[in-house]
């Protein structure tokens, strides 16, 4: 007890020594974090407690200031840098066992002979086939430094023993531009997931690739994509719009306003552009899209984006973890805050696509009020646009409620879908490569037959989907499982490139992008003249 005494007093002595320098909440923390340690009634998880403690704090800032332990700040920073160490494959779980979907070019796998359909069943001589282990683990175990070694065992259809493969990690990029192709002979498209610190690089190689080939227009396809590094947004804008334009500025409490102004060099300055948004895109996305908007250099078109106007600075933390602290907010050149508002009521922030849901914003722009305190007007052509959270469509294009059954929603959420689709992949694999040699042939000669619909139903029994409505609701909802299931083989058998071609043809967003890169005159469009 007395030593208990003297540290008391020895430390705060030391404090009120500091305390000058100190705030007082800092003080009080430390207070309780040392009376915990010192004399809770069991052996107090300091580690846990302070990373809750850390969390807990941010909560109580806005929805975006955020704390990730080291395992998930290193996952973050691989995904942002845009490569990792790896052997080089694409994954699925198949019945608990790692299903391979296709392998990287020239990597490890491919280089080893590891092919798609082969199922890994142990890494090092561990199992992760049958063991019910997560994605993430599963991903650890496979990925690593560039040059160190790991042994995969392989079961491979058709071969009656296993197969062990010893492969060397190298460096896998994940690609962030991951659809590119003309449409027609002078319309182009081109598909944006994130905004990492490869991206621009990746955009302008598409970009060069399709005006080789005549592209005169552009779609920029931003639908889902959550944002990513500012730079990156920039980089992108400044190929798209005049040199020395703003392209966004940043402001906060204790960072004066900065702006970011396009650069010179821009390879696609003339020509029609259509940016396409939906409720997801976010944050970088918001930044192009409200850039390209603001000055009247495109059509945007969709539905209102997510509303992520506020800027993070990360800070590392002495064990690898970090806390990504907001530290000022995103204004468009027009003046819009693109952030959404808040308040410490974190569910209602939360539930806000469900809000736009249910009060009909996603089904008819009549539905969507901007006051008139938010309005202000884009840089040359003087429209009326509007703050007060996300970027407003030009063109609205409503969600389709009524496209999708009950039981196709079902079916989707416990991924009786994606789960069909490899099982039937991997039994008719062999006989599909060799009946279409591209994509072309399979989007005109292949047929989802009824063994393929009734595997999808014995998956959804399985998978405890109930059908509701009976066989009437099973007919509505065949003509879009088909639709979707034959992308799906695409996108496994190809690659993302080609199942977005696939997918295009049935979205609307698209289809209406479509109609309006070809117009001529994309200033009476953007007037509504």
């Amino acid at each position: 007890m007395k030593k208990a005494l003297l540290f008391i007093a020895i430390l705060s002595l030391a404090i009120a020594v500091k305390a000058q320098e100190m705030p007082e909440h800092i003080i009080k923390l430390m207070y309780t974090g040392n009376i915990i340690s010192r004399f809770y009634v069991d052996e107090p998880n300091n580690e846990k407690i302070t990373e809750e403690g850390i969390k807990a704090m941010l909560k109580e800032l806005d929805p975006h200031s955020t704390y990730s332990d080291p395992k998930e700040t290193k996952a973050l920073l691989e995904q942002m840098q845009g490569s990792f160490g790896g052997i080089g494959i694409q994954f699925n779980i198949v019945d608990d066992t790692l299903y391979v979907i296709q392998t990287t070019k020239n990597g490890p796998s491919e280089r080893a002979g590891i092919l798609a359909g082969d199922r890994i069943i142990a890494v090092n001589d561990t199992a992760i086939a049958g063991v019910k282990m997560e994605r993430s683990d599963i991903m650890t175990r496979l990925r690593g430094q560039k040059g160190t070694d790991v042994k995969v065992d392989v079961v491979r259809r058709g071969i009656d023993r296993k197969l062990t493969f010893n492969l060397t990690r190298d460096d896998i990029s994940t690609a962030t531009v991951d659809a590119a192709y003309m449409i027609d002979k002078k319309n182009g498209y081109i598909r944006i997931t994130s905004f990492g610190a490869k991206t621009h690089e990746e955009f302008v190689t598409k970009l060069d690739s399709l005006k080789a080939l005549g592209m005169k227009n552009l779609i920029l396809d931003l639908e889902g994509n959550g944002g990513g590094y500012l730079t990156a947004a920039v980089d992108i804008a400044s190929e798209l719009i005049d040199e020395a334009k703003l392209v966004v500025y940043t402001e906060g409490r204790k960072n004066p306003r900065y702006d970011y102004l396009s650069r010179g060099g821009g390879k696609f300055r003339k020509g029609n552009l259509v940016v396409i948004v939906d409720e997801t895109s976010a944050s970088a996305a918001e930044i192009l899209a409200g850039a390209v908007q603001d000055w009247d250099r495109g059509i945007v078109v969709g539905r209102r984006s997510f509303g992520k106007g506020l800027v993070q600075r990360p800070f590392q933390l002495p064990d690898g973890s970090m806390i990504r602290l907001t530290i000022a907010r995103y204004y468009t050149p027009s003046g819009r805050c693109i952030q959404k508002p808040y308040d410490s009521d974190s569910t209602k922030y939360e539930d806000d696509l469900m809000h736009r849901y249910n009060s009909g914003e996603m089904t008819s722009a009549d539905s969507i009020h901007f006051p008139d305190s938010l309005k202000t007007y884009t840089k040359r052509l003087k429209r009326p646009v509007y703050g007060g959270g996300g970027i407003m469509p030009d063109y609205f294009v409503p969600m389709d409620t009524l496209k999708y059954t009950k039981y196709h929603r079902a079916l989707a959420a416990k991924g009786s879908i994606i789960q069909t689709s490899l099982h039937y992949l991997d039994k008719n694999r062999n006989e599909i490569v060799e009946k279409y040699k591209n994509i072309e042939e399979f989007e005109e000669g292949f047929k989802v037959d009824d063994n393929f619909i009734q595997m999808l139903r014995e998956q959804g029994e399985k998978d405890s989907v109930k059908l509701e409505g009976g066989e009437e609701e099973f007919k509505r909802s065949l003509p879009e499982l088909k639709k979707q299931l034959k992308q799906l083989i695409a996108r496994d058998i190809w690659d993302m490139n080609d199942f977005m071609m696939l997918y295009n043809h049935t979205n609307d967003m698209f289809s209406k992008a479509y109609e309006l890169v070809r117009k001529r005159d994309q200033d009476k469009l953007l007037l509504k003249e």
